[in-house]
C-alpha cells in the first residue's frame, strides 16, 4: 500500500511539473480576466443570416481604472489569432497604466468578408453596455489593432453605425464608432499594396472589385473617422509601412487627428516584440492619447 501511494505521488509530480513547464513557456496559460461570450450561440455573418458560433472577449480591467478602455484585436493573417503578445500581453501593459483591455477573440472569416468587423462592433457595444459595471466611460473606448487585426481595427474605425433604436437587444442599440484607434504594423488596403493572405482569409481568392474598395479602409476615411495612431517599422517586409502611409494621408486628407510613428527597424512583428522599437510604440501611444484627452 505505502510503495502505492510512492508511486501515485511520482505520477502526480511528474503531471505538475509538465503543466508549470507549459505556462512557463505560455503554452495554454489561461488568460487572466473574464472571458464571456458576445452572441449567446447564435452569431450573424452578414445578409440577415447566422450560424451556431460564438465570439469571445476576456475583460481585463485595471486595477486603478481611468475609464479609458480599448478593444485588443490580435493579429494572424485573418488564419489565426496571435492572442497571447498581441491579445493578452497588450491588455495588462495597458492595465499598468490605468486602461481597461477588453481581448477579442474574432471568428476567423473563410472568405465570409463580415464577420470579423460584426464581432469587433458587438464588442464596442458591449463594453458601453456594461460600462458602469467594468468601471468605464463609454465615451473613452476604443480599439487596437496588429497586422490583420490592425485591418479589423481600422475596418471598425471606418465603418460603424448609431445602433439599431428598435431592437429588442438592449446592446444592438448601442453605437458601435470607437472614440479613437491604434494600429500598430496594420494591413490597410486589399489593393495594390495588400498582404495577399490576409485578402485571401478575408475576402476569398477571387473578390469582386467592389469588395475590395469597401475593405480597402484607406478609401473608406470620412471626417467622422476617430482620431488614429499608427506605428509601423520601415523594414517590415510581411505588410509594407505603405499600408500606414497611405491611411495617414487619407486621415490628414478629411483633417481628422492622426499620428504615425514611422520605426527605423523591427520588421514585423517589432523584433518579437521587444526592445527599443517596441517600447517606443507603446511610449508613443500613451503620450498621445493623452493629448487627444483620452486618457490621462
Amino acid at each position: 500500500m505505502h510503495a502505492r501511494w510512492i508511486r501515485y505521488a511520482r505520477i502526480a509530480f511528474v503531471l505538475l511539473a509538465l503543466l508549470n513547464r507549459k505556462w512557463a513557456f505560455g503554452e495554454e496559460q489561461p488568460p487572466e480576466g473574464k472571458r464571456i461570450p458576445l452572441w449567446n450561440g447564435a452569431a450573424p455573418v452578414g445578409d440577415g443570416k447566422s450560424e451556431s458560433a460564438e465570439t469571445w472577449i476576456t475583460v481585463h480591467q485595471a486595477p486603478v481604472p481611468n475609464g479609458t478602455a480599448a478593444i485588443i484585436c490580435p493579429g494572424g493573417g485573418y488564419g489565426g489569432l496571435v492572442t497571447g503578445a498581441e491579445g493578452h500581453g497588450i491588455a495588462k501593459w495597458l492595465n499598468g497604466h490605468g486602461i481597461s483591455g477588453i481581448v477579442l477573440e474574432y471568428r476567423l472569416p473563410a472568405g465570409r468578408a463580415f464577420v470579423p468587423l460584426l464581432d469587433a462592433q458587438r464588442a464596442i457595444r458591449t463594453t458601453r453596455v456594461n460600462a458602469k459595471n467594468w468601471q468605464i466611460d463609454p465615451a473613452k473606448t476604443g480599439i487596437i489593432g496588429f497586422s490583420a487585426g490592425g485591418h479589423l481595427a481600422s475596418t471598425a474605425a471606418t465603418h460603424f453605425d448609431d445602433g439599431d433604436a428598435n431592437s429588442n437587444d438592449l446592446t444592438a442599440r448601442i453605437g458601435c464608432r470607437p472614440d479613437f484607434a491604434i494600429l500598430v504594423y496594420p494591413v490597410i488596403t486589399m489593393g495594390e499594396k495588400v498582404h495577399s493572405g490576409s485578402r485571401q482569409n478575408l475576402l476569398g481568392k477571387e473578390p469582386s472589385a467592389s469588395l475590395i474598395e469597401l475593405f480597402s479602409n484607406e478609401t473608406q476615411v470620412t471626417s467622422k473617422t476617430p482620431p488614429v495612431f499608427l506605428a509601423h517599422a520601415i523594414d517590415d517586409n510581411v505588410v509594407g509601412i505603405e499600408n500606414s502611409r497611405i491611411f495617414y494621408e487619407a486621415m490628414k486628407a478629411k483633417k481628422v487627428p492622426c499620428e504615425l510613428l514611422e520605426l527605423e527597424s523591427g520588421g514585423h512583428g517589432l523584433n518579437g516584440y521587444k526592445g527599443p522599437m517596441w517600447d517606443a510604440w507603446q511610449e508613443k501611444s500613451l503620450i498621445w492619447l493623452a493629448e487627444q484627452k483620452l486618457s490621462r
